[in-house]
């Protein structure tokens, strides 16, 4: 997988998970969750802790992470290469 840490826009199901995801002009459906885990930070570095899913969204496999701060902020950590 390729790192890319870049900031995203995510649409979540009333459960919480994510729905859609917005990456590169384009919306991608996320059809399954492939796995999710809870991340608790380093927090000696000033990291939140967050939520991450991997996911499948059309042949687009990524994982998202979703930090427990203020204002919720996701980021696309990774993308199948």
């Amino acid at each position: 997988m390729k790192a890319l840490g870049q900031e995203v826009t995510v649409r979540r199901t009333p459960e919480g998970q994510p729905q859609d995801v917005s990456w590169q002009g384009r919306v991608w459906r996320v059809q399954a969750i492939l796995d999710q885990w809870r991340y608790g930070g380093r927090w000696w570095l000033g990291e939140a802790p967050r939520d991450c899913y991997l996911v499948q969204a059309g042949p687009l496999t990524a994982e998202l992470h979703h930090e427990d701060v203020p204002g919720g902020r996701w980021f696309l950590a990774r993308v199948q290469d």
